[in-house]
């Protein structure tokens, strides 16, 4: 079985700078088939400043009635994402993203991003149905409670 991120992480994933397009971005992800997408400062350094989500695009362009051509990663990103290094523990990979509520965890290496970790990495390269299981139950479920809050602070 694996221990280390190394061992379950997508090395080189899709990854775009601040200054491309929602559109870009969100063509990227369907080219892929991914999620998510890390903003990297530039291309030549790799520096991770930020995630660009499916959910991002959803709500922060298409539901905010933004133009995804004249829309740049960096006004939809997350900036500063939770990482993990690539020779940390899974059990540690695993805990961080229950902990920070995140569903994918970019690996990053001397300041370099070198790949990511997705729920569906851990489900498809890790042995550990269980632990799989209780990861997604926990983040579902904390989602299902913000999006609970959510709804009922846009119902007032």
């Amino acid at each position: 079985m694996p221990h280390l991120c190394r061992d379950i992480m997508t090395p080189d994933p899709a990854s775009c700078t601040p200054e491309e397009t929602a559109m870009g971005v969100a063509q990227l992800m369907r080219a892929r088939n991914v999620g998510s997408v890390p903003v990297v400062e530039n291309r030549e350094t790799m520096a991770l400043v930020g995630i660009v989500t499916d959910r991002d695009l959803t709500i922060k362009v298409i539901a905010g009635g933004r133009d995804p051509e004249k829309t740049s990663a960096r006004d939809v990103m997350s900036p500063n994402p939770i990482t993990c290094a690539p020779e940390d523990d899974i059990q540690r990979a695993l805990e961080t993203m229950a902990r920070s509520q995140v569903r994918r965890l970019p690996v990053v290496e001397r300041g370099r991003l070198i790949g990511i970790i997705a729920l569906a990495d851990i489900a498809t390269r890790l042995n550990a149905p269980a632990d799989t299981a209780a990861l997604v139950e926990q983040i579902s479920r904390e989602w299902r409670d913000i999006e609970q809050i959510t709804q009922e602070w846009q119902d007032m």
